[in-house]
């Protein structure tokens, strides 16, 4: 994995692990944790699939206000690191 943004110290990166979250709360888990963060913040996500369909939700919900930066993009180990602008 790669460190923090420039600027970004690791009190400002908050981890979620979505493979330890039942899949049928996932979604509203991830986006009342989106929902939590302020400007400047980012939550790194893990999940062992690439969740192209969340990540198409999240645009349609947030616009441009949350980046989306793989950190780690394998078979089975996806980090992404999502961060509020």
């Amino acid at each position: 994995m790669s460190q923090p943004h420039p600027g970004l110290s690791a009190a400002t990166i908050y981890p979620f692990d979505a493979r330890g979250v039942a899949k049928r709360f996932r979604h509203a888990a991830i986006f009342g944790a989106l929902d939590s963060l302020q400007p400047g913040e980012t939550m790194r996500f893990a999940n062992d699939h690439d969740p192209l369909p969340l990540l198409s939700q999240i645009a349609q919900r947030y616009g441009g206000r949350i980046g989306v930066e793989y950190q780690q993009r394998e078979p089975g180990a996806i980090v992404i690191d999502f961060s509020v602008h």
